[in-house]
């Protein structure tokens, strides 16, 4: 129904011409564009479209002086929203902010749009795309910033609406006068007409502006614009892209021509008029016109104008000094603020402002914005849309409808009644309305950030996520601030996936880095230091004053030392010697980019922005005292980690308890998590439950103490863990491959974090949480859980580390064991629940709950029968308890409420108060009691489940336990896994007594070697019955009389009477012990014997209990039958019973000799178990039971159980209730004595890791493995290896050990084919010495010849042939290749040792083969002799004491020249020059002098050359090389036998001549040979200029030399010579010319190259070449950023998600790429779905999750399962990675689908073939079978 006013309004405004349209009423009411200013009722809409339909038939097309119409039709009157926004909309704006990009816009009632910088001008866009296209800076294109201000008027045009995805709707617009001026063409134009205008070029008269009107051309003279130019004041001319409001002065040629003019008078007094010949298409906003009020309404005037017009003017666009004052026909001036085409609206504006064109709108200081106004006055409140006040400096404002309230339903509309205050806050300001924008919401008011202008640098802002992009993280502070956290910032360290770590809608805290205002840009940290940070913020330079101490960010870290960086983009350096105290060589490994610093300042510039830092801070001493006060704290730490205390329960929380510690007397507080209480969870919450204040907890371990707070834990796993020492105190103990008890501490949606004692943590990821597949993380751990975890992988850098908590890989392999010892700890816990309730037995329902067990039978009444078949039962018996049967439990009985019936109790829920029944008669059937034998078979039937085990019965009616977990991470199981009730097992018997608890105890499946696992280990005897809580009245010292029940290995069991049972300890037996002998086999069961009571052990716990305690009368007597004690006097031994556990190790001393006797040897745990007494407990390591490698390899059957031994005190253990004992004496580690060792790691080519007893470790070199040296000196060491070791050194912590035999047995004699090398004085030169490969560098060869020395084999010593490229080298010499080498030279002082690999030093053959192909140096060797004698012709020398002295020299030194070969002409006495100063230098300088073998001789030196007579040769070398090397020894030959042989050496000359010249001709011509030189090369790129592989490997030659500018300019010459045609072969230049700017480049030249790759080739190649450049240099940030390019770019190509999916898996981002498949297919058409899945799957496979992977190609063929392709795929596939099972199942349901007897006989033959090369003949029969039935069946059916 209508309100009163609606109707009135319609009454006041009838229907008119320029109604909207009825599709505009419909819009949906949703979540507007923040800068809307109105928010109307929905229920106002629905009445608003019921009208618009009503009246639709009313509506018809405005016509000129259609009265009629007008009088019929009306137009509501309100103010402007963005639903009634549509493409082509024009509208008047008013520019509020500009940016380098864009320009924001406000428009009429509060909306806001914006302009992108392509939508000024056509002239404007030319420039952008010119200087895009050149890449430098134009000089005429000016930003947006310099062609307009704020509050400059502009007339736009609505181009797009767009909706973002929170609903909000933001208006793109544009201000190009072609789209504004669509309406006008030539004809129209009209003299006086105010157009938009943009200046489009600059000429010598004027300027050509852009008017918009096609065909014509506009001109604004020059004195027209003087004006204009002087009052804008921006520069001396009018700028390209200008807007301009321009007046027709003059039309030409029918509109062809239009002079203008932008005089600020002739615009401002411009008047659109009817001569002006307006129309609707073509009316413009912005045009000043006369009209005339027609109606005034409450919202508003209806206006007429231009005679024939009709407009609208909303409320806020009435002048507010004359709003009351209007009347009908009163004749006003306005200006059009925007014209519908849709619906032909025209609204206008009668504010001052707008009324003369060329004027600006008045504008608010922006202190005003955020403002809080105490008192604001309502002026008037429309219901619909808002209200307008009047604020307290007498401006008006207006607050939208949502800003009034809260919320909706919390709006009062009497609160808005005219003169009502209220509190508000200005938010924003509309231009176009000249009025503030307020909220009246609370949490608006109360904000602490409304604009980017109220954050300041270093503010701690809260914000939420919106999103993650490759740059870093989007954060929303608030609905209108938004920041970016870059990806340096995101964590104290780099995050490789921060997916993982972040998801969108997570609350953040960070801390502001950055705050540009102007700009809108908020950068922000995550940094925890940083944001925790207490120290000053340093923002600008002018803070930094010396001795300020603050946080900062290392950027860069460089030789020269480290930048690091504050707020505000403030830098600073830290050089190399402020870096530490201590000097640091190589900063950037010391020091990441990101990692936050504390930094003090040293000096400051701020003028030049130079900041001086130093990473040692002066206030050290105060660190210093900071540092001693933590000890005093430590002081106070009362309890080591892994102490066991008995605690008193003092209060219960709702997440654990508040105790105190007994030993203490009560004054220590500690608490105890609930999920500490016990290793399973539905345990934890029932003892919680169950446990009162001033309860005792007895054996609680100290998890930690940090001198506030001390953490108990009770979980069993945990402690034995610790006791037994199987856990890592610090990180650096971690090695891959450790078991590891510990607790869930969090789970995520990406793996699960655990904690270990001592604090370490490490994260499970996902993958490697379970052998099944993981959906949700949550299914599979809790936080708190107990879990056994593998260690994968350890990041040392980073100290992180990757777990695994698969059962595969953390179960001992024996699940029935493991699981068995989880049952029985469960029952052993769930005893002592029951003995607390049964010892507090307050009520009678605790007392009912401890008598109730299973098997238990009652006589119950039938209570109720639920619909569901259940039933329930009530009796004395179970008062307080549910007590119900299941409808399979009640059989086929059918009963009904009120009888009796007899029931079998299966399960207590203590925690619940729940009894579960049965009334079947197979389980309340008496049957005798059945003998049954431990680990028999039995089948039996699953009767009920309960969370940690399920009760089943045998078939001899008896009830038995067994687990549901095989192990503490087995904590997943599918629907179909689960064991449902009624369901028969096998299950094998382990405890065949009952229990407590009524119950034997049994495993799932067939029994299996029994290996005891994690089962808790008490520190006393733990006794293998169950003996009953009985009272007696012995005390210490009584002498009784008993049976012996049964002998055990290291105790009897004593019946003393019917119902009380004592127990004689194997030390209690006799008094000299003989060692080997088993004490406790000296009794038999039946036997009686007299003993003496010696102490007492408690029932649960099994604590050897003094005679003081208060429970000693119910514990279980510890007997002894020894003589001396059952005939003398005990004082001494009660005196010790009455000391603590820790007195009592301390009995004994280290060294001490004891006898003890065989537990058990823990196989897990590595140590032999043994009892010293009752209540005394020792550990024997493993390496300390022998000293024989036999007995250590499998110390099991060496030790057997009750064997008494004799041991040596070590120590006690880290609990101190343990002895640490040895059985081969206290072994000293010292220099030359022999023990044994276990390897513990396998470091390749550097040796062994061994663990020696004692817990020290050891090194042993490669060297010291064998005497004799082989090619695989590890090969015969794996992890676990015993070995015997001899001591070399111990010092400084570090042992050096080594497994020679000549050392270890030196009476032996063996030979030694590898002497040890110890020093350097070992080595003679001409020594062969065998050795280890280490490392290639480019000064030669390094060869390891012991553990500390190296020897080096210059290149030209390797082999007699010449090698260009160092890679040869790196191929056939790895390190680690073992080698013969001849001494050349020892040099003691440096310690340098030259050696030689040649064939003709070793005897050996060359390193490199013949084969190759290589020139030899000998060669070589020939030139240079040729040119020596070619000079000898010239030389005169004077006497023949320098003649004999030059050749005695040059005969001693031939192959010294080999060794440091130099330049042909290069003389004798050089080389020995060099060769004793500067051999390596010089060696790499003439090297490219000698890797010339075709080179000519350089014939042309000794043509018309004389040497001067006075020179000394032997001087040349020091004063002049370049004359020295013209020279060579053999010019010294004497000058008689030159003179003598001139003839004939001429003749030889001139044939050898001849002979090089022809052989140099040849080398040319043969096509085989190698080009070695830029003239080689440019001769054959001129024969093949088409071949991109000469070019590629002419660049190579020129990057060999360095010479990258050269590799360069021919890439560029190749591109050039190319044919145009040879697309792959350019295509392969470029990838080449990318691949160098990668290497050798900047980003910048890389992006230029790439962008002309584009322009010249097939795009798509060249982004998946660059893509593959980064990924193979490791660049996988920018390869990411470039595959997200492509994704936008070639949607539609498969290849590109394929490649970018394999590019991610090899990332091992699993989950990107699980999510990428899911883009892909949104974006790839149909048809290309089932391919892309499959290679997908493919991917998966090869590189990622294969369970994932089976499950696409599942999914894949169970929707198209007539694809033989995929499934060809998937079964090649499941061949290579699955096992045969699976891959049999693939077939048989393949030969089973109904295809086309083509594809048929396809798939069968592939079944043969698989089954004739992977199966047996049976299998293969088994095939042909199937395929005749194929056949016969396909007949068969033809047939019919």
């Amino acid at each position: 129904m209508r309100s009163a006013s609606m109707a009135s309004m319609e009454e006041n405004f009838p229907r008119g011409g320029i109604q909207k349209k009825p599709t505009e009423r419909k819009t949906p009411n949703t979540k507007l564009e923040r800068d809307n200013l109105f928010n109307v009722h929905h229920e106002e809409k629905s009445q608003k479209r019921k009208r618009s339909q009503k009246d639709q038939g009313k509506q018809k097309k405005f016509k000129a002086d259609n009265t009629a119409a007008a009088k019929e039709s009306f137009v509501t009157i309100e103010p402007l929203m963005i639903e009634a926004l549509c493409e082509g909309m024009l509208l008047l704006g008013c520019i509020k902010e500009v940016s380098d990009y864009e320009l924001v816009i406000s428009l009429p009632n509060g909306l806001s749009g914006f302009v992108p910088v392509t939508q000024i001008s056509d002239a404007y866009n030319k420039l952008l795309s010119k200087q895009v296209a050149q890449g430098e800076l134009l000089e005429d294109l000016y930003s947006l910033v310099d062609l307009y201000s704020p509050g400059t008027l502009v007339r736009c045009i609505v181009t797009t609406i767009e909706k973002s995805a929170d609903g909000r709707r933001s208006i793109k617009l544009s201000i190009d006068p072609k789209k504004v001026n669509k309406g006008l063409n030539a004809s129209a134009l009209a003299s006086g007409m105010l157009l938009s205008g943009f200046v489009s070029s600059v000429e010598d008269h004027g300027y050509l502006i852009d008017i918009g009107v096609s065909g014509t051309n506009a001109f604004l003279p020059r004195q027209k614009a003087q004006n204009y130019i002087k009052t804008v004041k921006r520069g001396s001319d009018l700028k390209i892209g200008q807007n301009l409001n321009c007046v027709i002065v003059e039309v030409k040629n029918e509109g062809r021509v239009v002079l203008l003019s932008i005089d600020r008078s002739e615009v401002a007094s411009s008047l659109a008029t009817e001569r002006q010949n307006w129309s609707l298409s073509n009316l413009l906003p912005g045009l000043v016109v006369k009209a005339r009020v027609q109606k005034v309404a409450p919202l508003g005037i209806k206006l007429n104008f231009l005679s024939f017009f009709t407009g609208i003017v909303d409320f806020m666009h009435m002048d507010p000094e004359k709003s009351t004052s209007y009347s009908p026909d009163q004749v006003v001036k306005a200006c059009i603020i925007s014209i519908n085409p849709t619906s032909k609206v025209v609204r206008l504006t009668l504010r001052q402002a707008f009324l003369h064109p060329g004027g600006s709108p008045d504008q608010v200081s922006n202190d005003r914005i955020g403002a809080v106004v105490e008192e604001s006055t309502v002026k008037a409140f429309y219901k619909q849309f808002g209200a307008v006040f009047e604020l307290d400096d007498g401006t008006l404002a207006f607050a939208r409808l949502k800003h009034l309230s809260k919320t909706r339903k919390s709006f009062k509309p009497g609160a808005f009644k005219a003169g009502c205050k209220h509190k508000c806050r200005i938010i924003d300001y509309s231009l176009m309305d000249e009025m503030c924008i307020v909220s009246l919401k609370y949490q608006i008011i109360e904000a602490r950030f409304l604009q980017y202008q109220d954050i300041h640098t270093g503010d701690v802002v809260q914000g939420k996520v919106f999103a993650l992009k490759p740059i870093g993280m989007q954060v929303k502070v608030t609905d209108a601030i938004k920041g970016l956290v870059p990806t340096m910032h995101l964590a104290d360290v780099i995050l490789k996936q921060p997916e993982k770590k972040y998801n969108i809608g997570d609350q953040v805290r960070c801390r502001v880095l950055e705050c540009n205002p102007a700009g809108k840009k908020l950068i922000l940290t995550l940094k925890k230091n940083l944001v925790q940070s207490k120290l000053p913020v340093l923002s600008n330079y002018e803070d930094a004053k010396p001795g300020l101490i603050t946080h900062g960010f290392v950027v860069c870290a460089r030789e020269f030392g480290c930048i690091v960086k504050f707020y505000n983009d403030v830098k600073g350096l830290v050089p190399k010697n402020e870096l530490s105290s201590e000097p640091i060589s190589c900063p950037d490994k010391v020091f990441h980019e990101g990692q936050v610093v504390k930094v003090m300042v040293l000096k400051c510039e701020p003028q030049q922005e130079r900041l001086l830092l130093s990473f040692r801070l002066s206030s050290k001493p105060a660190l210093d005292d900071k540092k001693e006060c933590t000890p005093k704290k430590k002081q106070e730490v009362k309890y080591q980690i892994g102490e066991m205390v008995d605690v008193k329960v003092l209060k219960k929380k709702d997440n654990g308890l508040e105790v105190s510690v007994l030993e203490d007397e009560g004054n220590v507080i500690a608490s105890i998590p609930t999920v500490h209480l016990s290793d399973f969870v539905a345990t934890c919450k029932l003892l919680w439950h169950c446990l009162q204040e001033g309860d005792v907890l007895p054996r609680v371990m100290c998890l930690s103490d940090n001198g506030e707070r001390i953490i108990l834990s009770r979980k069993s796993a945990v402690i034995s863990a610790v006791q037994e020492e199987q856990v890592v105190r610090s990180f650096s103990e971690i090695q891959p491959g450790m078991l590891l008890t510990g607790y869930v501490r969090n789970v995520m949606p990406f793996g699960v974090f655990v904690e270990f004692p001592f604090g370490v943590t490490g994260l499970a990821p996902k993958v490697s949480m379970s052998d099944k597949f993981v959906t949700d993380t949550k299914d599979h751990f809790v936080v708190g859980q107990t879990v056994i975890a593998k260690v994968m992988s350890i990041d040392e850098e980073k100290q992180r580390v990757l777990l695994n908590l698969k059962v595969s890989e953390c179960s001992s392999g024996d699940s029935a064991a493991e699981s068995f010892a989880l049952l029985n700890q469960y029952f052993k816990e769930m005893k002592e629940i029951r003995n607390l309730l049964r010892r507090r037995g307050e009520s009678s329902m605790t007392q009912g709950l401890c008598e109730l067990v299973p098997g238990k039978e009652l006589q119950l009444v039938v209570q109720d029968v639920k619909e569901d078949g259940s039933a329930l039962f009530s009796g004395s018996c179970v008062t307080g308890l549910t007590v119900t049967a299941t409808r399979y439990h009640l059989g086929d009985k059918k009963i009904i409420p009120g009888e009796k019936t007899k029931v079998l109790v299966l399960h207590v829920d203590a925690l619940t108060s729940e009894v579960y029944v049965s009334l079947q008669e197979e389980l309340l059937k008496r049957r005798p009691k059945q003998r049954l034998t431990e680990n028999s078979q039995h089948y039996a039937i699953v009767q009920h489940i309960a969370e940690e085990f399920a009760i089943v019965s045998l078939e001899t009616g008896q009830l038995a336990a067994i687990p549901v977990a095989s192990h503490f991470n087995d904590t997943f199981r599918f629907d179909s896994e689960k064991l449902k009730v009624g369901q028969t097992i096998s299950a094998t018997l382990k405890v065949v007594k009952e229990n407590d608890h009524g119950l034997l105890l049994a495993v799932q499946g067939s029994a299996k070697k029994n290996v005891f696992v994690r089962v808790r280990n008490e520190s006393e005897t733990a006794l293998e019955e169950v003996l009953a809580a009985v009272k007696h009245s012995l005390s210490l010292g009584d002498v009784i009389t008993g049976t012996v029940k049964s002998v055990k290995p290291t105790h009897v069991t004593v019946a003393i009477d019917d119902k009380l049972t004592g127990s004689i300890h194997a030390s209690r037996i006799l008094d000299e012990v003989p060692i080997g002998s088993f004490p406790t086999f000296t009794l038999k069961a039946g036997q009686k014997v007299t003993a003496r009571v010696v102490g007492g052990r408690d029932v649960n716990t099994h604590r050897y209990l003094p005679v003081t305690h208060p429970h000693f009368t119910r514990s279980i007597p510890e007997l002894s039958v020894r003589p001396s004690e059952t005939e003398g006097e005990v004082t001494a031994v009660l005196s010790r019973k009455e000391d603590s556990a820790t007195k009592k190790l301390e009995l004994y001393s280290v060294g001490q000799t004891i006898t003890c006797f065989v537990k058990k040897y823990n196989i897990l745990k590595n140590w032999l178990e043994v009892e010293v007494a009752p209540n005394i407990r020792g550990r024997v390591p493993h390496l300390l039971l022998s000293l024989n490698t036999k007995v250590l390899k499998h110390p099991e059957k060496s030790f057997k159980n009750g064997q008494a031994i004799s041991a040596t005190v070590t120590g006690t253990d880290v609990t101190e209730t343990n002895l640490c004992l040895s059985l081969t004496g206290i072994q000293s580690l010292e220099q030359g004595t022999i023990t044994v060792g276990m390897v513990t790691k396998v470091t390749p080519h550097i040796g062994l890791t061994i663990a020696l007893p004692g817990g020290k470790t050891g090194k042993v070199s490669i060297f010291h493995l064998s005497d004799t040296y082989t090619e695989d000196p590890l090969g015969d060491f794996k992890a676990g290896k015993i070995v015997r070791c001899y001591i070399l050194s111990n010092e400084n912590r570090k042992i050096q050990l080594s497994l020679r035999q000549s050392r270890l047995n030196p009476k032996s004699k063996s030979k030694v084919e590898d002497v040890e090398i110890t020093c350097i004085k070992d080595v003679k030169i001409g020594q062969l010495v065998r050795g280890y490969v280490k490392s290639i560098t480019s000064s030669g060869v390094f060869f390891g010849l012991s553990p500390s020395l190296l020897g080096r084999i210059l290149f030209q010593n390797i082999s007699p042939y010449f090698v260009q490229k160092h890679s040869l080298y790196e191929k056939y010499l790895p390190e680690g290749k073992l080698l013969t080498a001849k001494v050349l030279g020892v040099n003691d002082k440096e310690k340098h040792i030259e050696l030689s690999l040649l064939p003709e030093d070793t005897g050996m053959p060359s390193i490199l083969p013949e084969s190759l192909g290589l020139p030899r140096y000998d060669a070589e060797e020939e030139k240079r002799e040729a040119d020596g004698r070619k000079k000898r012709e010239q030389l005169k020398v004077k006497t023949k004491r320098r003649i004999r002295s030059s050749e005695s020299e040059q005969e001693a030194k031939p192959k010294k020249r080999k060794i440091c070969p130099t330049d042909e002409n290069d003389s004798g006495i050089e080389v020995y020059y060099r060769e004793e100063d500067d051999q390596e230098e010089e060696a790499d300088k003439n090297k490219s002098k000698i890797r010339k073998p075709g080179e000519a001789p350089r014939l042309q030196v000794s043509v018309g050359f004389t040497w001067d007579e006075d020179m000394n040769a032997m001087d040349i070398p020091v004063l002049n090389q370049k004359e020295e090397s013209s020279e060579s020894e053999e010019e010294e030959d004497p000058h008689s036998k030159l003179k003598k042989q001139t003839k004939k050496e001429k003749e030889l000359e001139k044939q050898k001549k001849e002979k090089e010249l022809c052989k140099l001709e040849a080398a040319l011509m043969d096509p085989s040979r190698q080009p070695q030189s830029a003239d080689d090369f440019d001769r054959l790129v001129l024969s093949s200029p088409n071949s991109s592989i000469l070019w590629l490997q002419y660049m190579a030659f020129h990057l060999q030399a360095t010479e990258i500018e050269k590799a360069r300019a021919v890439a560029e010459r190749a591109l050039k010579t190319i044919s145009f045609r040879e697309e792959q072969e350019k295509l392969n230049v470029w990838v080449a010319l990318l691949n160098l700017e990668n290497m050798y480049g900047t980003e910048e030249t890389l992006m230029k190259v790439f962008e002309r790759a584009v322009q010249y080739n097939e795009p798509l190649k060249v982004f998946q070449h660059l893509c593959d450049i980064y990924a193979s240099s490791e660049k996988y940030k920018q390869a990411e950023e470039l595959y997200h390019t492509m994704l936008k770019r070639f949607r539609q190509e498969k290849s590109v998600w394929l490649k970018y999916a394999s590019f991610l898996l090899k990332q091992s981002q699993t989950e990107a790429t699980h999510r990428l498949l899911e883009r892909a297919l949104k974006a790839l058409p149909t048809k290309e779905h089932v391919d892309v899945i499959s290679r997908f799957a493919q991917l998966e496979f090869r590189f990622g999750d294969t369970e994932h992977a089976k499950a696409l190609f599942e999914s894949t063929l169970s929707s198209y399962p007539k694809r033989t392709d995929i499934w060809s795929i998937y079964i090649d596939i499941m061949i290579k990675h699955g096992s045969q099972k699976e891959v049999r199942d693939i077939f048989e349901r393949v030969v089973h689908l109904s295809l086309a007897p083509k594809k048929m006989k396809f798939l069968f033959k592939r079944y043969l073939d698989y089954e004739k090369k992977f199966g047996t003949t049976e299998s293969v029969l088994a095939v042909k079978r199937a395929a005749l039935e194929y056949v016969e069946t396909k007949s068969s059916l033809a047939d019919i």
